[in-house]
């Protein structure tokens, strides 16, 4: 069995910044990448939650333009907003959690939704944790504490919508 784990990204594991990001910050909870917003279609990654959401913007070509982690309660907004910000052409969001509330919630909340698709969003925040430790590698002492007991400094609820992304495409690409 090949190993996807790393197949959409142009970079080493051990590369402190992802694809697209400027974030440096390990802390903070948004990234954009400066610039116009992409000419080609991209899709929106949504990983719902009760408390909190993770949204992400990523072309075909694995380019992220936006991750952030959301209140529930400013979910929608957000989405509308990026809607109209880039060529959306397809919402992902992951099939568990409030999956069917929430894509109820968008259809109804938003003028023009996108078509939405659900994604098995199985081990994802343990793969996003994984994600984590590479887009931003321990410093100093941390370092030294093996990497599955290490927990993120922040929800990567943000990191998992570009999973969800990552898991789509690969699917579509079969």
């Amino acid at each position: 069995m090949i190993s996807t784990r790393y197949m959409f990204n142009n970079y080493p594991p051990t590369s402190p910044v992802y694809p697209g990001s400027k974030l440096r910050d390990p802390s903070a909870t948004q990234c954009t990448t400066p610039g116009t917003p992409p000419h080609q279609s991209v899709i929106l990654g949504f990983d719902p939650g009760r408390d909190k959401c993770g949204i992400a913007v990523m072309a075909d070509d694995a380019q992220v333009y936006y991750h952030q982690v959301v209140p529930a309660a400013e979910a929608i907004a957000t989405i509308d907003r990026l809607l109209h910000q880039y060529p959306v052409s397809l919402l992902v969001m992951g099939d568990r959690t409030t999956a069917k509330a929430w894509q109820q919630q968008i259809n109804r909340n938003l003028s023009q939704p996108p078509p939405i698709v659900t994604v098995d969003e199985h081990y994802s925040s343990l793969e996003a944790r994984d994600r984590y430790s590479q887009m931003y590698p321990p410093k100093g002492l941390t370092r030294l504490i093996p990497q599955g007991m290490r927990q993120p400094p922040r929800p990567v609820d943000d990191i998992v919508a570009i999973i969800l992304i990552e898991r789509y495409i690969l699917i579509e690409n079969c």
